[in-house]
């Protein structure tokens, strides 16, 4: 019996991937504990957990923090190493806990399961375990996002950055290059979430208000109409394991500017215009030449249709299902 953590859901990216996949199980059950799935003190309840299992069952742990020990099999799912490879993200105790739990948690599983190959090939590095045991099963985008779906209309024409408040999502010289950009003062620029003072001050310097906005909390249901609706998605994220945005806005046949670094080339393929994240110039140049060339948009829109369809949850299912299959078949 495959046995799932359920206590992901509602995680970000990591529980999305959780629910998506978890859904397409031939059959399975839950594992749960009352820790949260984040909490430095999951290893230890999560071994608890596992313990009271069958000696037949295999466990499925779509997060990243592994059991200190486990009387079954398991395997887990590292999306990528944020919080080791960028400073912002990163912490003395965060680095610890990575080297003492994280690291021989790769060496007890039976498989580790990432998204991109960028992330595979850095979590063999860091890890130092056979390359064979990390896998790459990728992401899914949802069948909900298409190019038939309601676009949002605002009144206005608009650019989106799907995206949370951290560092890494660039969001300052994502607004610092939209103001260089020499475009239609029409043109306003969309964040999903909500503002903080830093950026809010930032817009303020740059008299940007009337240019700026943010949508705020953005249902699940919501997303596709405002991919579909946007000119372009801008996202110079400086560091992502996959990068989910990317798929979703190509499989709404809204075109992409995203970065030239980590698994977004991987993800994007020659369907997206790159950018350097660190240069302002870089992006402000790619947002002037997308809203400037309408057969660029075109061709991007319709490359990025075909460049989404590489990426489905049943294919990532069927892929880590059969994982888990060779793991309950090989346990000693």
């Amino acid at each position: 019996m495959i046995l799932v953590d359920e206590r992901w859901s509602g995680f970000g990216g990591i529980g999305r991937f959780a629910d998506e996949i978890s859904a397409r199980f031939s059959s399975s059950t839950a594992v749960n504990s009352a820790c949260s799935p984040a909490s430095l003190f999951n290893p230890i309840a999560l071994a608890l957990a596992l313990a009271k299992q069958k000696k037949e069952d295999v466990a499925f742990l779509p997060g990243y923090i592994p059991p200190i020990y486990s009387s079954v099999p398991y395997v887990f799912t590292v999306h990528d190493l944020n919080h080791l490879d960028r400073p912002e993200n990163a912490s003395f105790l965060k680095s610890l806990f990575y080297r003492f739990f994280i690291k021989p948690g790769c060496h007890r599983a039976a498989a580790v399961l990432t998204v991109s190959e960028f992330s595979r090939q850095r979590i063999i590095e860091w890890s130092g375990v056979a390359a064979d045991k990390v896998i790459n099963v990728g992401n899914g985008v949802d069948d909900a996002y298409s190019p038939n779906v309601e676009p949002y209309s605002p009144g206005h024409p608009y650019l989106l950055c799907v995206g949370n408040r951290k560092p890494h999502k660039n969001e300052p010289m994502l607004i610092r290059a939209f103001a260089q950009a020499q475009i239609d003062s029409n043109i306003r620029l969309l964040f999903t979430g909500n503002a903080t003072e830093e950026l809010e001050a930032l817009i303020s310097s740059l008299g940007l208000e009337s240019r700026v906005s943010f949508y705020g909390f953005v249902e699940e249901e919501q997303l596709p109409s405002l991919y579909k609706g946007a000119l372009a998605l801008v996202f110079p994220s400086l560091y992502e394991g996959f990068g989910l945005p990317v798929i979703e806005s190509m499989a709404c046949g809204t075109p992409v500017i995203t970065s030239n670094c980590t698994s977004l080339p991987e993800v994007a393929g020659d369907a997206a215009l790159l950018v350097d994240p660190n240069s302002k110039i870089s992006i402000s140049s790619a947002i002037e030449k997308l809203v400037s060339d309408e057969e660029l948009q075109e061709s991007l829109a319709l490359r990025g249709l075909d460049q989404a369809k590489k990426f489905t949850w049943d294919l990532t299912a069927q892929l880590v299902e059969s994982v888990l299959l060779d793991a309950a078949k090989n346990k000693v």
